[in-house]
Parts: C-alpha cells; sequence; structure tokens
C-alpha cells in the first residue's frame, strides 16, 4: 500500500499513483496522497476529529474521483485535513458503488500545519483505476 508522486507527468498539476491490495486501500493511499499534496508534513494531522460521510459512483473511477472530491470540499468548506481512514466498499446489483468513509483528522491550523499547493480538483486526464495482479492501482492528476 502506497503512493508515488509522478515527476513531468503534467506541467503545472500533480499526478501521482496510488496502490493498495484491496480497494480500500488504494482509496487510502489516493487520499494520504491528495493530504500530502497540500500538507509538507501528514504526522503533524492529528487525528482529533472523526467525520462520516457516504457517497456514491457509477463505477470505482467514479466512486474514487467522489471520494478525493468529498476530502477537498471538507478542507475548503470546514477546513479539515484527515489522516487516518476506515473505508467500506460496496457494489451494489446495478453495478453501482457505494462507500462509507469515517476519516479522522483536524482543523487546518496555520501554525501547525505548513501548507504546500490548494488542491482545486480532481483531474479526469489520464484518471483510472484498475485491478493488479497485487492488488489495485490509481493514477490521479490534481488541479492545483
Amino acid at each position: 500500500m502506497g503512493f508515488k508522486f509522478i515527476e513531468g507527468l503534467t506541467m503545472a498539476d500533480v499526478a501521482f499513483e496510488a496502490k493498495g491490495k484491496t480497494l480500500e486501500e488504494t482509496f487510502e493511499s489516493a487520499a494520504n496522497a491528495l493530504m500530502a499534496t497540500q500538507v509538507q508534513d501528514l504526522k503533524k494531522i492529528e487525528p482529533k476529529k472523526e467525520s462520516k460521510f457516504k457517497i456514491k459512483g457509477e463505477d470505482v473511477e467514479r466512486l474514487l474521483a467522489n471520494f478525493l472530491q468529498e476530502l477537498i470540499f471538507l478542507k475548503d468548506a470546514k477546513l479539515m485535513l484527515y489522516v487516518s481512514y476506515n473505508l467500506k466498499i460496496e457494489k451494489a446489483k446495478g453495478g453501482t458503488y457505494s462507500l462509507a468513509a469515517k476519516c479522522k483528522g483536524e482543523k487546518l491550523d496555520m501554525k501547525k500545519h505548513e501548507l504546500l499547493v490548494d488542491v482545486k480538483a480532481v483531474s479526469w486526464h489520464l484518471f483510472k483505476v484498475e485491478k493488479t495482479k497485487s492488488g489495485w492501482t490509481a493514477l490521479v492528476i490534481l488541479d492545483v
């Protein structure tokens, strides 16, 4: 499980590849990459407050994009930064997916959290989530 930033894939945006043995681990890796794009040191984010939400997507790619967009929204609207994720993904009979998330973090504190760049949105350019021999991999580009 983990993520790596990909240099040179885009000119002005941030690209990363997230991996996990399960779909939930891959989503967690992507969430960590999103936060690491915005905050210098993730270890300074304490899991003080829990946020719960549910989202849906017509496929795993839309589900991941919706999940990351929700984290961006919570950062913008409620100044929340997250460091811990408890995720449960289910596939419905119609083929759609749902995600129940419990994310732990704290409010942005400019004295404590050194910010890097502000992520505006998830881009659909080159976006993909695919099953691999060892689990799942996602390629994501963030609009900064």
